[in-house]
């Protein structure tokens, strides 16, 4: 065959065979491109099982990954609780500026979970590219190549608790802003002045509070013990806001998803009269706080998902602390808002909120606010009330009955009016009894008379906003025998300063039967709203109470 083919080749015309050569040549470079080309494609095959495989990994994964933080992120989930406290530490509260990122838990974030996903990098080198990272595993011939993975589109989930934060987290921003800003204005008071640690950043913070601030009030609980307290009296504090809260319509919501913040409304008073036996413990009366917050807990999804840091309770009795111990979580993560604010019964100024103890014999202060100017004042220093506690006996013995110009009296004869002799004085001394807060510091700012605080590890009210140093003496008890010579060195100018301050504060300590406008009603929502802010909630549950 093969010497026929070169006969029939010899013979055959030069124009034949430039035509069967040009066949030839087209054929062998249709097989050469076809080749390349299913090569290529095999490699494309092999990328894909891999890219399938990490995106079920993903699937497997997803909404966790989703949880990675970033500090004021409007979408926030993975935390439990993030608290943070300025400079000051908040031994002033919380001051101009709310720190609002010190985390208390392992964060959450993509990488920890160790799943690859196809972003042009290589997880284990990053200066590696997803196509170097396949060769070195697949070997391609010279001038091939594969096609980029598909990057896998996750659904980003926002519920409604990151709507909550968002909302928090613009409020936050809202307020640093203003904290250099111009002067806000407002219709029915202007926060300005000395009394203020910064009057922008509370007048901000406050309309911020009034557009966004909602509490939701637990229903459980029957009277008299829940829901209800003293309205008169010593703990007047204590029953005016539950039942104020009871009523609200501004503040108070009644969808648990929309709330802020989670109001125990218990009252330790009531506890006391109807449920504690003189000369026995309080453990039963620690009990019922810890059931209550049992029953919520395994009713609601509130308290253990920020283990109980959104929560808050009020208390104006003496063993309002005490009963908070019988809940770990409601000491070291709840709002406590206390009168007893006493940092040596651990009390924290950077979470609890310290509130005024008020006593009123009934629930109008018609009469009970005002007092002659700072000239018609006469009597340098002024105290009235028992001889109890460990501060009081030092100052009787230091000053009862000792000086005309210091008048301390163990009670007052029947028909000495007690408030005329505090409109007549400069200075209104205001030591601790029993416990580190007195009514008398309200009593004091009421009739116009600077409070003289005479007492140890106590967190005067509203110490967030509220710059006390400007419109009161602070005295240690070391320096009770030395009072006179701490007053008399105080300048007359700078005393009638203080006596205006006096005057211009003491709105935020007068209660109103129908709550007002930087009322102490509000005073009391707006230091519970700047607590909230610092706290950051996820939906991670935390663990349930035993």
């Amino acid at each position: 065959m093969g010497e026929g083919f070169k006969n029939w080749f010899a013979k055959t015309s030069l124009s034949l065979k430039v035509i069967l050569f040009a066949v030839l040549l087209i054929l062998v470079s249709g097989s050469a491109s076809l080749f390349v080309q299913r090569r290529s494609n095999w490699a494309l095959i092999y990328a894909v099982p891999t890219s399938s495989s990490s995106n079920t990994n993903l699937a497997a994964v997803q909404r966790p990954s989703l949880h990675a933080k970033e500090c004021d992120s409007p979408v926030d989930l993975h935390s439990e609780v993030v608290v943070s406290v300025d400079d000051h530490s908040r031994k002033e509260a919380l001051s101009d500026e709310a720190a609002l990122s010190k985390s208390v838990s392992p964060t959450i974030d993509a990488q920890s979970l160790q799943v690859q996903q196809f972003n042009g990098r290589n997880e284990d080198n990053p200066n590696m590219s997803i196509s170097e990272n396949f060769s070195s595993t697949t070997p391609l011939k010279e001038n091939e190549s594969i096609d980029p993975p598909l990057k896998h589109r996750r659904r980003r989930v926002y519920t409604k608790l990151d709507r909550l934060e968002d909302g928090l987290r613009k409020a936050r921003a809202a307020i640093k802003k203003a904290m250099n800003g111009s002067q806000l204005q407002d219709p029915d008071y202007i926060p300005d002045g000395p009394i203020y640690r910064n009057a922008k950043f509370f007048h901000r913070s406050y309309l911020e509070m009034e557009k966004k601030f909602k509490i939701y009030v637990y229903k459980e609980g029957e009277l008299p013990l829940f829901h209800d307290g003293p309205c008169r009296l010593l703990y007047t504090m204590e029953g005016q806001f539950i039942n104020k809260m009871e009523v609200n319509k501004k503040f108070r919501t009644y969808n648990p998803e929309k709330a802020h913040v989670f109001y125990l409304p218990y009252s330790v008073t009531r506890m006391v009269q109807y449920n504690w036996v003189r000369g026995t413990p309080m453990k039963r009366l620690g009990g019922i706080v810890l059931d209550y917050v049992n029953v919520i807990a395994g009713k609601y999804p509130f308290w253990n998902r920020s283990l109980g840091a959104d929560h808050f309770m009020l208390s104006c009795h003496d063993w309002g602390p005490a009963t908070s111990f019988y809940v770990p979580d409601l000491v070291k993560n709840s709002i406590r808002a206390l009168c007893n604010a006493n940092t040596s019964e651990r009390f924290n100024p950077m979470k609890d909120v310290s509130i005024p103890e008020i006593s009123l014999k009934s629930s109008r202060l018609e009469g009970l606010i005002g007092g002659p100017s700072p000239s018609q004042r006469t009597i340098l220093a002024f105290f009235a009330g028992g001889n109890h506690g460990f501060v009081r006996p030092i100052l009787f013995r230091h000053w009862e009955k000792k000086d005309p110009a210091i008048r301390v009296h163990n009670y007052l004869p029947r028909r000495v009016p007690y408030y005329d002799l505090m409109r007549q004085s400069k200075y209104c001394l205001c030591p601790s009894g029993y416990e580190v807060a007195s009514p008398r510091v309200v009593e004091a700012l009421y009739n116009g008379c600077v409070p003289v605080l005479i007492s140890k590890s106590y967190v005067p009210p509203f110490s967030d906003v509220l710059n006390w140093k400007m419109f009161s003496v602070m005295v240690s008890l070391e320096d009770i025998p030395n009072l006179k010579k701490i007053l008399m060195s105080i300048p007359e100018r700078q005393y009638i300063k203080m006596q205006k301050r006096v005057v211009q504060v003491r709105r935020h300590f007068e209660l109103h039967v129908t709550p007002k406008r930087f009322d102490v009603f509000h005073m009391i929502l707006h230091s519970i709203w700047l607590r909230r802010l610092n706290v950051k909630v996820s939906n991670e549950p935390g663990n349930i109470l035993d």
